[in-house]
């Protein structure tokens, strides 16, 4: 039989109920076990694609062009868990599904209702995340409770660990341990969390306290004295001044993957954590620091571009060097006599050694991006561009190459003289916003000779897509002609997945998004040499 795991927040959000989800399917993993991921945000929306980065943080696209909650980015770089549109579950997801059936007549008549209709939907839509070789399915649980809009997740939860029975079905309940004056932790906040789980008829099996410091054996026999969770089965999720990574061994020293499979029945059919260990080697063997400036437009949210910083880390693992971001929100370039004193060396702490434009949507601050990409290409500064950072490279290379000084985007200018970035034909009579763009894994085909046949060995490259705009083909043989390499593109060769500069140390830029496949344990092949690039760059003056 399946185990299945449900893991839920209490007292406030932001507590790392994400880290913490992943990291122990981590271990489990470690174990020997298949793990499945699922995420079950309380939001009306169908998915993330509508939402501002603001709102939400990135969106995170899958292979089969699912746009989802940054969650599901934690699982791919903690777990091996495929990841696909049934492992990520949105309330707006559930009411369509239960609204079209109720029209279609499949309830018979009979009136629709919270239960058992939604939750039967909810547990239907978890079930359908497995396959036959699924061993443990960890379901988060997203808001905290007492949120009213999780109640029907939790609600299904219940069903699901009375149906299953507790031997097969464990709730592991995320809290918070403030701390209070003089370093004084609290624990009322986790006790009326944990009571407000029981009042849904949720007894914890599993407690993790999100503390500064790790709980000591009187603090966590209290907690357990008041929750009536063995103190066994009370951890700390405490600071670390590392990494985020850190946490799966964090939560290994304390035994929580053994007390989990305790728990749930299972024997561990080996413990191996050297994929871990060598991460936090590879952290500590760093030397040295590079500077990349992130020129984008969400800046003050650094989860807007969370699976790119997060790239950004694993490749300096790679490369053995400390990467520092400095965050430029590209309105402040769109003068260009102040681009070199935010960039260059004259900046306050040394300018930055490579560039990096991310994807991103709308006019605001697109001059500032195209005056970086020409700095970096003038400089010979690294740059890789993401989505519209390639579209970016296009527009510069349009404006101050070739000379077509109103070189544009139609995203931005539908009237442009020279749009050398240009609606996908597809896209053309789309309507409808959500779920609609290029989305989800594509097949690319690299140049050989090429920096991105370099970076990934081969010609035939894998990648998922978000976008509406391509390079135009109308000025293929303007851009070639004039020296811009165009070095990957789809199978059939009508459109350009990559670009490249001429006469410089590493200058790349791609349509699609490589930062959803980087993880700890095996960065991107294009982030890392990126950052190789920059790295030698620096230690070569």
């Amino acid at each position: 039989m399946n185990k299945f795991i449900f893991v839920s927040g209490g007292v406030c959000s932001s507590l790392g109920k994400g880290v913490a989800a992943s990291s122990l399917g981590a271990l489990l993993e470690c174990r020997g076990l298949n793990v499945r991921m699922v995420k079950c945000d309380p939001y009306i929306n169908v998915d993330a694609g509508t939402m501002n980065p603001y709102q939400h943080g990135e969106v995170y696209v899958t292979d089969d062009g699912a746009e989802t909650d940054l969650d599901l980015g934690n699982y791919a770089r903690f777990t091996n868990s495929p990841l696909y549109r049934a492992n990520s579950i949105t309330t707006g997801q559930i009411y369509d599904s239960v609204l079209r059936k109720e029209r279609e007549g499949r309830y018979l008549g009979r009136c629709v209702q919270v239960i058992p209709h939604i939750t039967d939907e909810i547990k239907c839509r978890i079930l359908a995340a497995l396959d036959q070789d699924t061993d443990v399915v960890i379901v988060e649980i997203g808001g905290t409770v007492g949120d009213i809009e999780s109640i029907p997740f939790l609600e299904a939860a219940r069903q699901f660990i009375h149906e299953y029975g507790k031997e097969n079905a464990l709730s592991v309940h995320l809290t918070l341990i403030p701390e209070v004056g003089e370093s004084e932790l609290k624990t009322k906040p986790t006790q009326h969390s944990v009571k407000a789980m029981q009042e849904m008829g949720i007894q914890p099996d599993i407690l993790i306290c999100r503390a500064p410091v790790p709980l000591d054996e009187a603090m966590r026999k209290k907690i357990a004295l008041f929750t009536n969770v063995e103190t066994e089965a009370v951890f700390t999720s405490y600071n670390v001044n590392t990494t985020i990574y850190a946490v799966p061994l964090m939560f290994y020293d304390q035994k929580m993957d053994q007390i989990a499979l305790k728990k749930l029945g299972v024997a561990s059919r080996h413990s191996d954590l050297k994929p871990w260990r060598k991460v936090m080697e590879e952290f500590e063997a760093r030397r040295g620091k590079v500077r990349i400036g992130v020129v984008g437009k969400y800046m003050e949210l650094h989860d807007a571009y969370k699976s790119v910083y997060e790239a950004l880390f694993h490749a300096g693992l790679e490369a053995h060097v400390e990467v520092e971001l400095v965050k430029v929100d590209s309105s402040r370039l769109e003068d260009p006599s102040a681009v070199d004193g935010i960039l260059g060396e004259s900046a306050d702490g040394g300018g930055v050694d490579g560039i990096l434009v991310p994807g991103g949507f709308g006019q605001r601050g697109v001059n500032g991006m195209i005056n970086a990409a020409q700095w970096a290409r003038v400089h010979k500064a690294p740059y890789l561009g993401i989505c519209l950072g390639m579209q970016i490279m296009v527009i510069d290379w349009g404006r101050n190459v070739l000379g077509f000084k109103d070189a544009d985007s139609t995203e931005f200018d539908q009237n442009a003289k020279h749009p050398v970035v240009d609606l996908l034909e597809e896209q053309v009579d789309v309507k409808d916003y959500g779920g609609t763009m290029r989305l989800g894994k594509s097949e690319s085909v690299a140049v050989e000779g090429s920096l991105i046949f370099a970076a990934y060995k081969e010609k035939r490259i894998w990648e998922r897509h978000r976008h509406r705009y391509e390079f135009s083909n109308r000025y293929r043989a303007d851009m070639s002609a004039s020296g811009l390499k165009l070095t990957a593109f789809t199978p059939d060769g009508s459109l350009v997945e990559c670009v490249e500069w001429p006469d410089h140390p590493w200058g790349l830029g791609v349509q699609f998004h490589p930062e959803f496949k980087s993880k700890p344990t095996s960065a991107n092949p294009l982030f890392r040499d990126f950052i190789a690039a920059v790295r030698d760059r620096k230690a070569g003056g």
